[in-house]
């Protein structure tokens, strides 16, 4: 998959594409079912696939510091979505000149004169150009002008919820990475890099590894979860605890993961954790011996959430 920054950079005697455009973030269930269609249909028209993204989040150019979670970082994102058969990632930087384009020319500018689009494949509820807009009618109305066919792509949806990066954000914000799953289609993921913490776990009989991760990271709630840590290639079985420690009265929010059966230092290594199952609330014991205790019960848990 070739990979641009903006849709300036599409080469001289590009040919006609099929492009499709959103944030994208997550790259969930629904996105999936936009992408693929688009794919089909590209192969169908003999044309490449070219999906159009954007950096940063239009919420933090248009509205400054309603920047939502982050469900898939950059790198990640493009991965899945080339783990789709796409043919081009376009990534379009978002200003605030970029911002104030109308849809009439961002669809001349970037669709027309740039990408020279055969088909524009979105969802149903698909917005666009200054204040969002335009809208499904419209880009159909321009796409006769301008010789371009546009298909909308249904909602995909479960017992009437339906899958989308605001929903997938409020299950991990309260904590059901088992919902958050079901709407991703894959586990929920952190990265980070490891970091030195206080190192009271490995004073304890359970040393974590503790994760620096991006300020806009979509973070479960505070508790304990089964997951894996991935490493080099490696899918390493882990009890993972999120909050501020408060047996030991701490402040600092943190991610931690107890690697299970795993005697090693991965100090600044940059790993991922993938949530399975939530175990429990983060709660304060009267101590270090009850702390233990259930951490032990924890790491049980974890395995029989992990399949042993």
């Amino acid at each position: 998959m070739e990979r641009w920054r903006g849709y300036q950079a599409a080469p001289g005697g590009w040919g006609r594409a099929a492009v499709t455009i959103g944030v994208f973030d997550g790259v969930h269930r629904g996105h999936q079912a936009i992408i693929g269609h688009l794919v089909k249909r590209a192969k169908d028209l003999g044309v490449r696939s070219v999906v159009m993204s954007f950096d940063p989040h239009p919420s933090e150019v248009v509205r400054p510091g309603s920047h939502p979670a982050i469900l898939t970082e950059p790198n990640r994102k493009a991965e899945l979505i080339e783990a789709l058969g796409v043919d081009v990632l376009c990534v379009v930087p978002f200003t605030q000149d970029f911002s104030r384009l109308s849809a009439d020319a961002f669809v001349h500018d970037a669709l027309v004169e740039s990408l020279h689009a055969a088909l524009v494949v979105v969802g149903e509820n698909f917005r666009f150009g200054h204040k969002a807009a335009g809208d499904v009618p419209l880009l159909e109305r321009l796409g006769r002008t301008f010789g371009f066919a546009v298909e909308g792509a249904p909602l995909v949806s479960s017992d009437d919820t339906v899958f989308s990066s605001t929903y997938i954000r409020s299950c991990i914000d309260a904590g059901d990475v088992r919902a958050a799953a079901a709407a991703l289609g894959r586990q929920h993921r952190l990265e980070g890099i490891v970091v030195r913490g206080d190192q009271r776990g490995r004073g304890i009989g359970f040393p974590t590894a503790n994760l620096s991760v991006h300020k806009y990271a979509a973070v479960p709630a505070d508790g304990i979860y089964a997951g894996w840590l991935n490493r080099r290639g490696e899918r390493l079985p882990a009890a993972i605890s999120i909050g501020t420690n408060p047996t030991f009265s701490g402040r600092e929010r943190r991610v931690e993961a107890y690697i299970l059966d795993f005697d090693g230092d991965i100090y600044g290594e940059r790993v991922s954790l993938d949530f399975v199952d939530r175990l429990r609330d983060m709660l304060k014991f009267d101590g270090v011996e009850p702390l233990v205790k259930q951490m032990a019960e924890d790491v049980a848990q974890t395995r029989a959430a992990l399949g042993g």
